[in-house]
Parts: C-alpha cells; sequence; structure tokens
C-alpha cells in the first residue's frame, strides 16, 4: 500500500537508541538556541521589507504570526516530548501517517533550512562588507563579494568570498560538537539581546517618537490580495521565515537532557521571548523615523524588492525611509541622531548573525541523520565522529552545498521560499498530534496541549492560511520540489528504506532486548 508503511513509535525509539547522538542540551541552551535563530532574520533582516509590505501594520504581522507559531509551538511541545528523538516533524509523520508523507515532510524541511541558511550567509556577507566599509574604510572589489549573478539584475561578481568563509566555519563549529557550538551560539545570542533591547530604550521614550506615524495603520489592508504578499497577512507569511528557530529546538530532542521536560521549555519559552521583542523593536521603528510604504500610482505599495521599489528608493525625498533600508535598525538609530550606537548595533548584527545560519545548518544535518538512519538515503551519511559524537559527514556535505549556493547564486526571495517548507512542517505536526490522541491515548505525554481539538486545527488552518498568502511564484516553488523529492523517493528511498525491507528494531518491554521484526511480522505494527 503506498500509504501503508507506518513506523511504530517503539521502533523508532528503539532505533535512536541503539545509534543515538550523545545528550548534552539543558533547558536554557535549548531556550537559547530558538532565541538565536528567531532574533536575527526577521529583526536585522526582513524589517524593511515587512514595513513596505504592512506598514505600521508590520507591528500587527509579527502579532499574526506568533499567535500561528505560538498554536504550532503547543502542538511540537506535546508530541516532541512524546518522541524525544532527532528529525522534527519528519520523524513525527513517519510515526503517524506513514513513510510516504513522512519523506515529503523531511524533504521540504531540507529546502527550508538549506535555502535559509544560505540566505542568511549572503545576507552576513553583507554586513560584513558594511562594517569593513564603515569602520576601516575598507571597500572589498565585488568580484570577492557577489556571485556571477548580483540581486536586482545589476552586473555580479565572482564569488561571494565572506558568504563562503562564515558557512564553513559555523559548519566546523557543527562538526567539533554539538556543546561546543552551543556555547558559541549562546554568546552570540546574549549579544543581539543586549542590542536589541538598547534599541528598544532609544527609541520608545525618544523624544522623536510620534504615534502620528503609526496612521495610517494599514495603508495596503489587513488582505492583500491572493499570491500579492501585500497587507499585514502578506508581511506576516514573509516574518513567519524568522520563526523557523523554534522547529530547530525539537530536532535538538535527541541531544537533550531530560526531553520531557526541556523540550517545551525551550519551544514555548523562545517563541514568547522573540515575539514581544519582534513588536517592541518595530513599534520603536516606526514611532521614530516612520514605516509607511512607497505607493505605486495604483495605489498599492511597489513590490518589496523590486526594481522599481529599487528606483524610488534612489530618489533623495525616499533615500532616508525605514523601507529603503538594508539595515533597518541602525539607520533608525542613525536619523534619530545615534550614529555611533546606529554603527554598534550593525557590528553587532554582524557578529551575532551566524548564531542564525548555526540553527539552520543544525537542523539540516539532523534531519538528514535520521533520514539516512532509516534507510531513505545513503546510510554513510549517518555516520557518527568516534571523538566528537557528531553526524560529521553529513555536517560536512551539507555545508559545503550552503557555501556553494551562497558563493554563487542570488539570494532574491529565498525567504518567501524557505516559508513553504516551514508551513507545510508545521501543519502536518499538528495533524500528528490529533491522530497520535486518537490511536494512541494511553502512551505517555509529558506535556499535553490544552483544548487540542480546537489548537491543533486553528494551527493548521493558520499554517495554510499564510501559506496561501505568500506571492505566487513562491507558492509555486514547492509543488516543484516536491515533484523532484517524489522522483528521488520512488527511485532510490523507497526500495531502500528499512521499513520496507522488514527491517524493524523494537525494545522489549519485559528484558529490554532489542529484537528485528519483519514488517508483516505478527506485532510488529503493534509493539
Amino acid at each position: 500500500m503506498l500509504f501503508g508503511r507506518v513506523k511504530p513509535l517503539d521502533a523508532i525509539l528503539a532505533t535512536a537508541k541503539k545509534k543515538s547522538l550523545e545528550r548534552t542540551l539543558g533547558a536554557l541552551q535549548l531556550t537559547l538556541f530558538g532565541i538565536g535563530a528567531v532574533i536575527g532574520t526577521g529583526i536585522f533582516v526582513l524589517t524593511s521589507e515587512g514595513a513596505q509590505k504592512a506598514g505600521p501594520g508590520l507591528m500587527l504581522a509579527f502579532a499574526i504570526a506568533g499567535l500561528i507559531c505560538i498554536v504550532a509551538a503547543l502542538c511540537y511541545a506535546e508530541i516532541a516530548s512524546m518522541i524525544p528523538v532527532a528529525g522534527s516533524a519528519y520523524t513525527y509523520t513517519y510515526a503517524t501517517m506513514g513513510e510516504l508523507l513522512a519523506w515529503t515532510v523531511g524533504w521540504a524541511l531540507v529546502l527550508e533550512y538549506a535555502v535559509a541558511a544560505s540566505a542568511v550567509s549572503v545576507g552576513w556577507s553583507g554586513y560584513f562588507v558594511g562594517t569593513l566599509r564603515e569602520l576601516a574604510g575598507i571597500d572589498l572589489p565585488i568580484w570577492l563579494t557577489a556571485g556571477p549573478v548580483a540581486l536586482g539584475g545589476a552586473p555580479g561578481g565572482f564569488i561571494n568570498l565572506p558568504a563562503v568563509f562564515i558557512a564553513g566555519v559555523i559548519t566546523w563549529l557543527l562538526m567539533i560538537g554539538t556543546t561546543e557550538s552551543a556555547r558559541v551560539n549562546a554568546i552570540l545570542v546574549v549579544i543581539k539581546v543586549v542590542a536589541l533591547t538598547t534599541f528598544i530604550v532609544l527609541t520608545l521614550p525618544s523624544e522623536e517618537f510620534d504615534t502620528g506615524r503609526f496612521n495610517p495603520f494599514l495603508p495596503a489592508g489587513v488582505f492583500g490580495g491572493f499570491g500579492t504578499g501585500l497587507g499585514a497577512v502578506g508581511a506576516a507569511a514573509i516574518i513567519f521565515f524568522a520563526y523557523v528557530g523554534f522547529d530547530s529546538v525539537s530536532t535538538a530532542a535527541e541531544e537533550t537532557k531530560n526531553p520531557q521536560r526541556n523540550v517545551p521549555i525551550g519551544l514555548i519559552g523562545s517563541l514568547l521571548f522573540c515575539t514581544v521583542f519582534y513588536i517592541l523593536v518595530a513599534a520603536g521603528a516606526i514611532g521614530t523615523i516612520g514605516g509607511q510604504p512607497i505607493m505605486g500610482p495604483n495605489g498599492i505599495p511597489f513590490p518589496a524588492g523590486s526594481a522599481e521599489l529599487a528606483r524610488q528608493c534612489a530618489l533623495p525625498q525616499y533615500a532616508d525611509w525605514l523601507v529603503c533600508s538594508n539595515e533597518a535598525l541602525a539607520h533608525v538609530l542613525r536619523q534619530i541622531g545615534y550614529s555611533t550606537i546606529g554603527n554598534m548595533l550593525g557590528l553587532a548584527a554582524f557578529i551575532a548573525l551566524p548564531s542564525v545560519i548555526l540553527i539552520l545548518l543544525y537542523g539540516q544535518t539532523r534531519i538528514f541523520f535520521v533520514m539516512s538512519r532509516d534507510g531513505l538515503l545513503p546510510e554513510g551519511l549517518s555516520k557518527i565522529h568516534p571523538k566528537w559524537k557528531t553526524p560529521y559527514v553529513v555536517t560536512l556535505m551539507t555545508g559545503c552545498v550552503v557555501a556553494f549556493a551562497a558563493a554563487f547564486l542570488p539570494v532574491g526571495r529565498l525567504a518567501e521560499i524557505a516559508n513553504t517548507g516551514t508551513l507545510y512542517a508545521f501543519l502536518m505536526v499538528a495533524l500528528a498530534v490529533l491522530l497520535l490522541r486518537v490511536r494512541d491515548p494511553q502512551r505517555p505525554r509529558a506535556f499535553r496541549v490544552p483544548g487540542v481539538w480546537f489548537v491543533a486545527p486553528a494551527a493548521m488552518f493558520g499554517c495554510a492560511f499564510l501559506f496561501f498568502n505568500l506571492p505566487a511564484s513562491a507558492m509555486l516553488v514547492f509543488p516543484v520540489w516536491g515533484a523532484v523529492g517524489l522522483l528521488i523517493y520512488f527511485g532510490y528511498s523507497r526500495s531502500r528504506s528499512h521499513l520496507g525491507r522488514g527491517i524493524v528494531e523494537v525494545v522489549d518491554d519485559i528484558e529490554g532486548r532489542e529484537t528485528m521484526l519483519p514488517i508483516d511480522a505478527p506485532g510488529a505494527a503493534e509493539r
């Protein structure tokens, strides 16, 4: 049967126990992992784009995205505490809806993490180049800082060397050990939180703050229209990119001490913390210099990142607008008289953005690790280094792919493309929670979603709702990517799957022995 390969939960837990990663992470480290991914991309990179789509309604966009993430996080918390192994939404889907749908989820997560990691690497490169120019007077040549095709159709260079460098450094950190990379991440998280706290303190009480700048609050409306990506909901669909961090927390479940307690704390704690920060920072930026979009002749905002908007931003009357800045928060501080602190905030973003790349690469490698462990990808990818205790083969391979993409490919609308995979995976997790409540109600749950029959459908609806408010070009990428994944699955993975070949590992509840059962053996599915 096409959808008949459902891997028993006991088998998943037994496989993880036999070939497991070392448990080194606690609740605080998990929370910092989530904060490390969330605070960074959305605030330092997407603020200007969100304002162009929604104007002051950017604050509402953060709230919409945060609310959908909260209901999704509750679902993640329950299922991650039940199945504390690596693999995230892929593993959860495997245990509830079968191998084919699990493959589609894993393939979507590959798109999410790889595209996002490459995009942030290129974004970091821009901060690196700007920091050298502003603070040291060093202007690097374009052939070393841009790929052959630059953004907006501008002449390109040869290779984006800074992007390759940062992707390589982060890959090395992940290879030498999870604990070491978590410590580096913790330092970077502190830098980002201090920088954003400083921004809030300087802007919200500022004499420049004027509530009149919030009017009109929704210049493009709440809904910008199907396929446009405009309005508060369209901005929320883009900003959702920044919330990928809490998903990475669940991918670390297998390396977490006391996962039944620490995974829910890391998920929900990091999400609530970051959502509040997002709204406060957006209020400070808009209230001090304004955040109205530049409108086209038909009364609709020019598309963010478009050539039309770039031409408008080159005009003197728009040059200082928030929506035209590549360093939104540093730009705000410079405009209200804090040039030195603005430069320091830009430096903080340059220092701290690698933590986002770290989390994205971390999540990517762990998804590959588990798919390889299940036989859906070559098993050599799941080799664990005898000294570092990390899946070094897949980490190195992933790092090379991300570095190559960052070196030679344009970034463009990568945040929107990455969101398609994210939203699909989150929807499937919410569905998995409901299925497990029906099929396995007696299994221990350290965390139970309150009002699950409202929360889980709300998460599913919210994810689908944001997906259909992405630009049409981004929505089209997902089915194309999915079709490629299905070709790989039916051409390679299905015939080599451990589950398909009858290799199912279970743990004897009485003697604690591991047993290999054929997939059609009596009791295999139940155990």
